[in-house]
C-alpha cells in the first residue's frame, strides 16, 4: 500500500482533518523555502499536491464534481479580495487598456491559438475549447507574483497587469462554457461555424454584461448597508463583507451569467466607495483567507492529476506553451494596445510575457470533465502541463525580465506603523533614518529643530521601541516615526 493510501477522503473523516493539517504545515515551509529559492509558491502548491496524489504518495480523490465546485468557490474569494484592493485612483489611468485586453485581448488570443491547434489536425471544436481554457491571465498567479515579489513596476503597469488578471478570467470562462455546451449540446449538431460564432458572441455579450449589472447593482446596495450594519468587531465587519461577495456571486448563478465577474466588480465598488472601520484589521483578514483558498485550490488541482497519464501530452504542451508566449499572447497585447499611444514597446513586451497561467485554466479544464467534453481526459493533462510550465518559464522570470527591460525599481521602505491607522486628514506617516548630518547641531531630538507640522510619534533601536521627548539623545541609525501635517499651534 502507498503510504497515504490509510486516508479516506471524506469530509467527516479524522483521517481527513489530520492529513489536511499536515498539508497546510507543508505548504507553509514549501512557501518559505520558495520565497527564499525565487520560486513561485503557487507552483510549489501544485506540484506538492502532485506529491501526495494517487501516483506517487498514494492519496486518492476522484471526485471531479466536488474538487471544480472548492476550486470555483476558492477563486471566487481570490478574486473577491483582488476587487477589494483595486484601486479606482490606480487603475483609472490604464482602465481603457485593460479592459480592452481583458476582453478583445482573450478573444484574440483564443483565435491565434485554436486556428494554431487545427493545423496540427486537433478538431476545430476541441482547438478552441483548448484556446478558451487557455486564453487568460490566471488572477491568483499574477497577484501571487506581483505581491509575494514587492515587485515595483513602471508606467502604471502593476495595477494594468492586475485589473487585466482580474477581469480576464471571467471572460475566458464565459467562453469555455459558451464552447463546452455546443461541444456537448445536442441541439448544436450541424450548426454552421458561423451560426456558432454568432450564437456565442450574443452569448458572451449577456454573460458579461448582465454579471458586471448585478455586481454593480449588489455593490452599491452593499454601500448603503455596510453603512448601517458594520460591527466594532472586524471579523465580524469582515464576515459581513465576505457575504456580500458570495451573494453577488449566486445571484449571478441564480440567472445563468458570469458569477466570478458579478462578485469581482461588487468588490471594487465596496473597496472604493465605503468606508470600513479597522481597514487594515480587515485587509490582513482576506489576505489570510486568500492565502488559505490559494493553497487549497492548487493542491486540490495537483491532488487530481496523474503524472503518470501525462508523458505523452509533454512536447505538446511545451510547444503550445511555447507558441503562445511568443506569439498568440504579443500578437493580442500589440494588437489591443495599438490605440494607446502612453505605452512604450517595453511596457507593452513585460504585458506579454505576464500572461502566466496557473490554478484558472485548470479549473476550467475540469468544468470540460465535469461536462464529459470528447478528450476532456487529455484536455485537462494537456492543460495541467501547460500551467506547470508557464509557471515555471514566466511565473519565475517576472522579476528578471522586468529588470532587462528597465521597468522595475526599488519602494521606499515600508513605514512601521505599530498597527494603527493614521486618518488621512491627521497627515502622512513616514520613517526617517537619523544621519550624522541630522546630529551636527546637537544630539537630542530638541536640537534637529524639525519643521512646522511635523511631529516624532515613536523611536525606534534596534529591537527597541522609545517613547520621543526633546532631551532624549539621538544616535546615528536610529529610526524616527513621525507625522507629516498641520498642526493647531
Amino acid at each position: 500500500m502507498t503510504p497515504l493510501g490509510i486516508f479516506s477522503v471524506n469530509l467527516l473523516s479524522g483521517h481527513l482533518l489530520l492529513l489536511v493539517s499536515v498539508l497546510i504545515f507543508a505548504a507553509v515551509l514549501v512557501a518559505k523555502a520558495g520565497s527564499r529559492l525565487g520560486a513561485p509558491s503557487l507552483l510549489l502548491f501544485l506540484l506538492m499536491g502532485m506529491l501526495v496524489g494517487p501516483d506517487v504518495l498514494g492519496l486518492h480523490f476522484d471526485d471531479i464534481e466536488l474538487a471544480e465546485s472548492i476550486g470555483h468557490f476558492a477563486m471566487s474569494v481570490i478574486m473577491f479580495t483582488a476587487g477589494l484592493e483595486t484601486s479606482f485612483a490606480e487603475t483609472r489611468p490604464v482602465f481603457r487598456q485593460g479592459v480592452m485586453l481583458s476582453t478583445l485581448g482573450v478573444m484574440l488570443t483564443v483565435l491565434i491559438t485554436g486556428f494554431a491547434l487545427t493545423l496540427v489536425g486537433i478538431p476545430l471544436m476541441i482547438s478552441f475549447i483548448v484556446a478558451a481554457i487557455l486564453s487568460s491571465t490566471d488572477s491568483a498567479s499574477v497577484f501571487s507574483v506581483l505581491r509575494d515579489k514587492k515587485l515595483h513596476l513602471r508606467e502604471n503597469l502593476a495595477p494594468l497587469l492586475e485589473l487585466e488578471s482580474g477581469s480576464n478570467d471571467p471572460v475566458a470562462l464565459s467562453l469555455t462554457m459558451i464552447l463546452v455546451s455546443f461541444a456537448t449540446g445536442g441541439e448544436w449538431v450541424g450548426k454552421s461555424p458561423w451560426a456558432l460564432a454568432g450564437t456565442g458572441a450574443l452569448m458572451l455579450l449577456l454573460q458579461l454584461g448582465l454579471g458586471l449589472a448585478v455586481g454593480l447593482g449588489v455593490g452599491y446596495a452593499a454601500k448603503w448597508v455596510l453603512g448601517k450594519l458594520q460591527s466594532p468587531n472586524f471579523a465580524l465587519t469582515a464576515i459581513l463583507v465576505l457575504s456580500v461577495g458570495f451573494f453577488s456571486n449566486g445571484i449571478a448563478q441564480a440567472i445563468h451569467v458570469n458569477g466570478l465577474l458579478a462578485s469581482y466588480v461588487t468588490a471594487i465598488v465596496i473597496g472604493n466607495k465605503v468606508k470600513l472601520a479597522n481597514q487594515r484589521d480587515i485587509t490582513k483578514f482576506f489576505d489570510g483567507i486568500t492565502w488559505l483558498m490559494q493553497l487549497v485550490m492548487f493542491t486540490l488541482l495537483g491532488l487530481m492529476a496523474h503524472p503518470s497519464q501525462m508523458l505523452r501530452m509533454v512536447l505538446p504542451a511545451l510547444a503550445t506553451c511555447i507558441f503562445m508566449m511568443f506569439v498568440s499572447r504579443p500578437l493580442s497585447v500589440f494588437l489591443c494596445t495599438l490605440p494607446f499611444k502612453g505605452l512604450t514597446v517595453r511596457a507593452r513586451a513585460l504585458v506579454s510575457w505576464v500572461g502566466i497561467k496557473g490554478a484558472g485554466p485548470i479549473l476550467f479544464a475540469m468544468y470540460a470533465l465535469v461536462h464529459e467534453v470528447d478528450h476532456a481526459t487529455d484536455i485537462f493533462n494537456f492543460v495541467f502541463l501547460f500551467s506547470v510550465f508557464s509557471l515555471m518559464m514566466q511565473g519565475g522570470t517576472i522579476s528578471w525580465m522586468a529588470k532587462k527591460l528597465r521597468l522595475s525599481y526599488d519602494a521606499d521602505p515600508e513605514v512601521e506603523t505599530f498597527g494603527m491607522e493614521v486618518p488621512e486628514e491627521m497627515g502622512m506617516m513616514r520613517d526617517h533614518i537619523v544621519t550624522e548630518d541630522d546630529l551636527t547641531g546637537g544630539a537630542t531630538l530638541r536640537d534637529l529643530h524639525l519643521p512646522h507640522g511635523i511631529r516624532v510619534m515613536m523611536v525606534r533601536r534596534d529591537d527597541r521601541f522609545l517613547v520621543p521627548h526633546g532631551s532624549m539623545p539621538l544616535q546615528v541609525g536610529d529610526h524616527l516615526i513621525i507625522i507629516m501635517g498641520e498642526t493647531d499651534d
